[in-house]
């Protein structure tokens, strides 16, 4: 997405999450996240895993459209897990993904591995509902943060027991990665063109510190891509498209993994 449609974006999600907050307000959902705790660790089912497909559940995008939008979050996140996911991303955005918090509260029951809300967080609002949600996980998008925003939600996010995939696409962002990062994405898809490039992942590699998970994240659809992003100290690839373009989604997974475990 171009930086005029992230900031599109952000600019919606201050109004939706106004609306949010004036229907649910932030002390309704502190009060109902009673004893729910972090149950599944993200960061450590990725570093367990052979394989650490983190299979993104997404109906749209901006740059194509509707990519599956009949998909069922009570039936793909568990054929996801079926198949050898070792995390689940699930879109939460509405206007421009197709998403919603419903897709994670329809997943969880169905799932025992980790997942991570995926959206624009801007606020901790968001950390509030994606706790009460029961995500595991949430996404800070260095682009849309100023590097005190990022730190903050960082930080409550912690104090939720929420891990923290920090996403990142050039050097200069490596700035916004702090204490409180669990994971560091790199996003393949360069913001002002749409074009995707593993290459990306290549580049910051070496820039980024040893002590943190690393993930990949977009543009990534042979095994060998991941075999190649591990020995470049990857231990999270994030794959949603292709295999949400398929007519079973889990099945696409099951095939990619088994074409990655023989390669190995």
């Amino acid at each position: 997405m171009n930086q005029d449609i992230l900031t599109d974006i952000i600019a919606h999600k201050r109004k939706e999450i106004a609306i949010q907050e004036a229907a649910v307000s932030a002390s309704f959902l502190e009060n109902h996240i009673g004893g729910t705790t972090v149950t599944h660790s993200m960061k450590q089912s990725l570093t367990a895993s052979s394989t650490g497909i983190i299979a993104e559940f997404k109906r749209r995008s901006p740059s194509k459209g509707w990519i599956n939008c009949e998909a069922d979050a009570s039936i793909v996140p568990h054929s996801y897990e079926l198949a050898g996911a070792a995390a689940l991303s699930i879109l939460t955005d509405e206007l421009f993904f197709g998403g919603s918090l419903k897709d994670i509260r329809n997943a969880r029951p169905t799932v025992n591995i980790p997942v991570l809300r995926k959206d624009f967080i801007i606020s901790r609002y968001q950390l509030l509902q994606a706790k009460v949600a029961q995500a595991d996980a949430v996404l800070l998008i260095a682009a849309a943060l100023s590097k005190d925003e990022c730190m903050s939600l960082a930080k409550e996010a912690h104090a939720l027991q929420l891990e923290v995939l920090l996403e990142i696409h050039t050097e200069q962002e490596t700035d916004y990665i702090n204490e409180y990062v669990d994971m560091i994405g790199v996003n393949n898809r360069n913001l002002g063109t749409f074009h995707t490039d593993t290459e990306n992942s290549f580049r910051l590699a070496e820039k980024l510190p040893k002590d943190k998970v690393l993930v990949s994240e977009s543009g990534i659809s042979n095994p060998e891509t991941v075999i190649k992003l591990r020995e470049a100290s990857f231990r999270g690839f994030l794959i949603g498209e292709n295999f949400m373009k398929t007519e079973n989604p889990g099945k696409a997974l099951n095939e990619f993994i088994n074409q990655l475990q023989s390669a190995l």
